[in-house]
């Protein structure tokens, strides 16, 4: 017994000594993440009792650094959450932050009218992303296979050179690499893309297992602090001044990147709240979502052991956000 005592001691020490560091998030270059620069500017997290700090990342390095244990948290797809966990970086989604709602495009050059005429297609994608599954999921649809065409292993920030250069038929890329890709080769145009699918990609802020122990009580600080986020974009009054700080964040003309928005479905924390905790099978839950993408990894061989998709999600930590 007094053992347990040491040991239950010496944990609340160490969380102690945890809560005086800020909660480390990495995020990336996707709107409904990059919005995350809005709290940090108008300093609702500090306003809200919870010391966070933004780490700026590419997407596949946030990753990197989340499973190296860099970071508490990080900004990514319900899918390659599951990618991420299989490779040693476990996590939990505490916030869903949208869902993709177009802005993830298939981008096909000149000449390529829809996925019906990618049968021995050269496709450059980032392989085992969420882009690799948008892309099988069109093809399911017009009737192909991963094996009626050739993929080109391409980082998606790469896709828009890639494209330019001659060297693929097509890209897989989000905003802004989708929409560089289209401006990159006049006549490209988007064949399918998810608002084709809604709910076959979420965007959640994944903790690590032992952060979310150690702070929960910062993290339901941090999910009311994104509904104020979601609350200033969708106020006319002050959506034009978010979306400037979100173009600065990304490095895009403020009209420009005005373009994205209606491509990301930004969610309050009551919608995020509602596909966290819903058990449903389909593309409307993030859990189910995740089974079907589990199933496309395990498939495709992104991972060999099949992932129990509701062990990375936490809905009590929104919906906690919500009660008070």
């Amino acid at each position: 017994m007094r053992l347990r005592h040491l040991l239950l001691a010496a944990a609340v020490s160490t969380a102690s000594l945890l809560s005086a560091a800020p909660l480390k998030i990495a995020y990336s270059d996707w709107p409904g993440w990059t919005a995350l620069a809005i709290a940090e500017q108008k300093g609702w997290f500090k306003e809200a009792g919870v010391d966070v700090e933004l780490l700026w990342f590419e997407y596949g390095p946030s990753m990197e650094a989340f499973t190296a244990g860099k970071v508490d948290a990080v900004t990514m797809t319900n899918g390659d959450a599951l990618v991420t966990g299989a490779g040693g970086g476990k996590n939990i989604a505490v916030i869903v932050t949208d869902y993709s709602n177009g802005n993830d495009m298939i981008v096909a050059k000149p000449g390529i009218k829809s996925l019906k005429d990618f049968k021995g297609k050269k496709v450059g994608i980032e392989i085992g992303f969420v882009e690799h599954l948008l892309l099988l999921n069109g093809l399911k649809k017009v009737g192909l296979t991963e094996s009626d065409v050739e993929l080109v292993p391409t980082p998606t920030n790469q896709t828009p050179q890639v494209l330019a250069s001659g060297q693929v038929d097509a890209i897989g890329a989000w905003q802004p690499n989708s929409g560089e890709a289209l401006k990159a080769v006049p006549g490209a145009t988007a064949i399918y893309t998810s608002a084709d699918e809604p709910g076959l990609i979420y965007d959640v802020i994944a903790v690590t297992p032992q952060s979310l122990a150690q702070h929960r009580a910062e993290w339901v600080k941090v999910a009311k602090v994104w509904d104020k986020v979601v609350a200033y974009l969708a106020d006319p009054k002050t959506k034009e001044d978010g979306i400037k700080i979100m173009a600065a964040r990304a490095g895009v003309d403020p009209k420009e990147y005005a373009a994205f928005m209606p491509g990301t479905k930004f969610h309050t924390l009551a919608e995020g709240s509602k596909v966290l905790s819903a058990k449903t099978t389909g593309f409307d839950s993030v859990l189910g979502s995740s089974k079907i993408a589990n199933d496309f990894n395990v498939k495709n061989e992104v991972y060999k052991e099949s992932q129990d998709a509701a062990s990375y999600i936490d809905a009590s930590v929104s919906a906690d956000a919500l009660k008070k």
